[in-house]
């Protein structure tokens, strides 16, 4: 992985589990917190940046295949899963994860591709149903 991808002018190119949306993510170590930035389409969804390393820590304690269960920030999320995980109170943040109100869900969704990216975890690509677990 070369250095410079990550950053607002080189972010990552990112693709959904399944395949069917393409999306970018950067760090911007600036903010406070510093986040990751997730761009799909003209929608802007921000993440703390903890996130990597928190869910890295906890799918290594499973040690084991968790579903993603990706939802909306209005939706429930199914319980057990990485959606579910990224907006608990017993997560490391306690909390979500998500900082923009109204648009705090889908961690499900965009956290995984990137955390392959960067050899943290397996991921499955499924059309739905999707499952990562840590390496």
């Amino acid at each position: 992985m070369s250095e410079t991808k990550g950053t607002k002018e080189q972010p990552w190119a990112l693709k959904t589990p399944s395949g069917t949306s393409e999306y970018t993510m950067y760090k911007d170590e600036t903010h406070t917190p510093p986040i990751l930035v997730c761009t799909v389409g003209k929608t802007v969804l921000q993440y703390d940046l903890r996130c990597i390393n928190d869910l890295h820590a906890m799918l290594k304690e499973k040690g084991d295949w968790m579903d993603l269960g990706s939802a909306d920030e209005q939706k429930p999320a199914k319980e057990g899963t990485v959606e579910a995980w990224g907006r608990s109170s017993d997560n490391p943040l306690g909390g979500w994860y998500g900082l923009k109100k109204g648009l705090r869900g889908r961690f499900g969704m965009y956290l995984p591709p990137l955390m392959e990216e960067l050899g943290l975890v397996e991921l499955e690509h499924n059309p739905k149903n999707n499952r990562m677990r840590a390496k």
